[in-house]
């Protein structure tokens, strides 16, 4: 016969009875009150599947387990979390970061952008760079303007769209040789400009392409908005990886706590025009999956040194945009390998439009 004194043993034998505030053993059922580690939905899930496997495996299936589990207190840093206020009508907000300069990220932000847009989904990015805005470039926009729309009663900014993505960047307000020079809280404020008052619309994937390194440019975005998760660009030679780990670890801390999807290594190796199955890696091989490896996070792709691709973002047409080559092919596994990332991390909460959406895409968690 199952006595509370034998409930009380089995709890301190699984380590958990520090989380149990109280529980009562009525004939075979057996009513538990528990406090969860975190007020993840995830784990309390995690929990309560692993409190009824242990009950069953210990005490048979003829034991009716009830469990009440209750998120903890939000501790001092949860409550000090940086955290923005949800945009209406965008799902998912994907900062695309790297540790330093010169790695390609604004490229490969573009083509991301592009290849998600061709996959089906309603797409934007904002060019956070303020110092070197090249989204206007490389979208074949260069000159444009937003203009302004009424929504609501209130005056928003539209942004300019070309190749099926919604684009707004610093570059359509400051001339093509006008240096912008401000400081720091000027700068948030323009950025905070166009997240708030522009009319984004639905979106299912906003692209921030974040200036290089870690500063209060980065930590402006992170206050001001609700980022879903970082994804990581850098080049695979040493110096570089050096500094990647820098901005892993932003985002990374206690008080940010972004979810790292995965490291980009753009750059991978050389490919030839007229020797298209050769690689040859200039900057190093592999240096980004030793690094991803260590750090437990997921490689998304190796995009390679293709010629055509620095002359494609030179002409305003993302290399991503050529139909049935070989880069196009790479930037949708990478694209879908991102998606997987979102989904995985998302698998353990509420069913959310960012998980509705892989579908179309044909993308699903790993397995």
């Amino acid at each position: 016969m199952l006595t509370k004194e034998k409930v009380q043993d089995f709890l301190k034998e699984i380590e958990v009875d520090d989380l149990v505030s109280n529980f009562q053993v009525m004939g075979s059922d057996v009513y538990i009150d528990m406090t969860a580690h975190s007020p993840a939905m995830h784990e309390k899930k995690k929990l309560e599947a692993a409190m009824k496997q242990a009950f069953a495996s210990e005490f048979g299936d003829d034991i009716n387990l009830k469990l009440k589990i209750v998120s903890p207190e939000p501790s001092e840093v949860q409550l000090s979390q940086i955290k923005g206020k949800q945009i209406p009508g965008i799902q998912n907000i994907i900062a695309i970061a790297s540790g330093k300069g010169g790695v390609g990220k604004s490229t490969v932000a573009a083509n991301l952008a592009v290849t998600l847009a061709k996959m089906g989904f309603k797409v934007g990015i904002l060019d956070a760079d303020i110092y070197g805005p090249s989204v206007p470039t490389m979208f074949d926009t260069e000159g444009q303007k937003p203009i302004s729309v009424e929504i609501d009663g209130k005056n928003l900014m539209k942004p300019i769209e070309n190749y099926g993505v919604k684009m707004l960047s610093i570059g359509y307000f400051s001339g093509a040789n006008q240096a912008v020079v401000w400081r720091g809280p000027m700068a948030s404020k323009a950025l905070n400009q166009m997240i708030r008052d522009a009319a984004w619309g639905e979106l299912d994937f906003l692209l921030i392409d974040l200036p290089p390194g870690t500063g209060d440019i980065h930590l402006s975005i992170i206050q001001e908005v609700p980022v879903t998760g970082a994804v990581i660009v850098s080049t695979p030679q040493h110096v570089a990886l050096a500094d990647v780990r820098k901005g892993i670890a932003m985002f990374q801390m206690e008080s940010i706590n972004i979810p790292v999807l995965g490291l980009i290594e753009n750059m991978a190796y050389f490919t030839p025009e007229e020797l298209p199955d050769n690689k040859y890696y200039i900057f190093g091989n592999q240096g980004a999956q030793y690094l991803a490896d260590d750090l437990k996070i997921p490689v998304l792709g190796e995009i390679p040194l293709i010629q055509s691709i620095r002359e494609a973002g030179d002409v305003g047409r993302p290399a991503a945009l050529q139909e049935n080559s070989k880069i196009a092919e790479i930037y949708v596994e990478t694209a879908r390998k991102m998606v997987e990332s979102l989904v995985e991390r998302n698998k353990f909460l509420p069913p959310t439009e960012a998980v509705k959406i892989t579908t179309m895409a044909g993308c699903s968690p790993k397995k």
